[in-house]
């Protein structure tokens, strides 16, 4: 893209914007931001030109957003046709003939359609570029009148020159003009939209408003479930915990040693220089399970040592040794399966290595980290666990 834009700068005849393509194919036509303003009251198009290009202008100086652009225009040079109805009926012409000869010429109309090497083809008519080309083409055409008759179709009609928006969209029933951002380096795209919020309450005019569109709006709807989506992995943990070891209070050894995983993570993207993304939220959720599992090992091993009559402290202590190899064994080897993802160049480099620095330096810091907490962890929720067995059974007796 860089190499693209630098080669079209050498072109001042018109201006060029180049954009990757959107992540999700089907989400829109763009991979960063995408937006619409809205008319809320249905004014001039014009002014509405100037508050989107305002609106553009300080988007563009904030400092989370890279480029912001639009290409509607309200100023785009056309022609309007102008009809003599009154002359058109007395020279038994139909309008809606004439308005089809038109298209006909300078747009296409499916003529027909025919089957060919088992595919079908549709047949477009148009007139050759040569004959469309300029107002004079007008001149050339002529419309069949109801007598049969051939009459020129400049007769009842002239050209005017005037200047107006191209198309004109409509979203949810408002004027809408489209605007596309792109975040700037070292931004996200959440960033950039908050940002984009902040302004579009501070300095749009009350009688216009904005939506987010695409994946833009995907990303406004589904951003809030994270929170929920972490809980619920946290809940279902402890819950499956909770009925392995017949305990409410034991899992909580196992649950409270993940955040050190997690914040290996956040450490680890911290020192590459990368953004929390939806690739390092993936890996979030994965290693849950995975630090999970290695907590687990060190704590079922000590609660086996436990029942054999050891004290809390020593069952603890041969849980972790007894379980070191094969958690430094199955982490490493999680590591080293990651590496070759920190290296890769291309489109989907900045996935690879949010996804791959992300889980590596979480599994380093859980599994190194772990061994000494888990089973201080351990020690501290068994005892309570203990305590609180002992008292339930004393009360019962």
């Amino acid at each position: 893209m860089d190499t693209i834009r630098q080669d079209l700068s050498q072109l001042h005849e018109a201006k060029f914007t180049v954009f990757p393509r959107p992540t999700v194919q089907g989400f829109g036509d763009f991979a960063g931001i995408e937006m619409v303003l809205q008319d809320r009251l249905g004014g001039d198009i014009r002014d509405f030109n100037v508050v989107a290009d305002s609106f553009i202008n300080e988007l563009n100086q904030l400092p989370e957003i890279g480029n912001a652009y639009t290409s509607f225009k309200s100023n785009f040079p056309q022609y309007e046709v102008n009809i003599d109805v009154v002359k058109a009926k007395s020279l038994g012409l139909s309008i809606n003939s004439l308005m089809s000869t038109i298209r006909s010429y300078f747009a296409r109309v499916q003529a027909s359609d025919f089957s060919r090497f088992g595919r079908q083809y549709r047949v477009y008519v148009q007139s050759d570029f040569d004959f469309r080309k300029d107002p004079e083409s007008f001149n050339s055409i002529f419309v069949r009148n109801d007598k049969g008759a051939m009459v020129p179709i400049n007769t009842v009609l002239t050209l005017e020159k005037i200047v107006g928006p191209e198309t004109i969209t409509r979203y949810n029933l408002y004027n809408a003009i489209t605007v596309n951002a792109e975040p700037a380096e070292g931004f996200s795209t959440g960033d950039a939209m908050g940002a984009i919020e902040k302004l579009a309450e501070e300095k749009l005019p009350g009688n216009y408003g904005y939506e987010w569109t695409g994946m833009s709006f995907e990303e406004s709807q589904s951003g809030s479930q994270t929170v929920l989506i972490f809980a619920l992995s946290i809940l279902f943990v402890y819950f499956l915990l909770a009925a392995q070891y017949e305990s409410y209070i034991l899992p909580w050894a196992v649950l409270l040693s993940i955040p050190v995983g997690l914040l290996g993570v956040y450490a680890t993207i911290g020192i590459v220089g990368l953004q929390n993304n939806i690739y390092v939220q993936v890996g979030l959720i994965m290693l849950i399970g995975l630090l999970a599992k290695n907590a687990i090992l060190i704590v079922e091993f000590a609660v086996h040592e436990r029942s054999k009559g050891m004290s809390i402290v020593d069952s603890a202590i041969n849980g972790a040794k007894l379980r070191l190899r094969p958690i430094l064994m199955t982490s490493l080897a999680f590591i080293a399966g990651l590496i070759p993802l920190m290296w890769t160049v291309g489109p989907s480099a900045i996935g690879n290595h949010s996804i791959s620095f992300s889980a590596a330096g979480g599994m380093l810091f859980g599994a190194v980290f772990g061994v000494f907490i888990i089973p201080v962890l351990f020690v501290v929720f068994k005892t309570l666990d203990e305590q609180v067995r002992n008292k339930f059974k004393t009360e019962e007796e």
